[in-house]
């Protein structure tokens, strides 16, 4: 193998799907923790996604423990790649 060929640097998907797989994990269980205190989830999260203020999530079941193990703009990027289909 070429030098520049072993320099370069190698990246696995494994590793993104793992965290996608998280992300979604820890999004769909702050979905349904704002669902069973009432609050409307979809305003709440992006309440707290434009501002990354937590009061907007509520701290039942751990939800804004677990929101805030979200990188925001990694889950802006993803949900964009989800909208548009990418």
């Amino acid at each position: 193998m070429p030098r520049d060929e072993m320099d370069k640097t190698i990246t696995f998907s494994i590793r993104d799907e793992e965290r996608d797989r998280e992300r979604r994990m820890l999004l769909r269980a702050v979905y349904d923790a704002l669902s069973e205190k009432g609050y409307n989830p979809i305003h709440q999260l992006v309440g707290y996604v434009l501002t990354e203020d937590p009061t907007y999530i509520t701290n039942y079941k751990n939800a804004r423990g677990m929101i805030r193990r979200i990188d925001r703009d990694e889950l802006m990027a993803a949900l964009l790649k989800e909208y548009l289909d990418l």
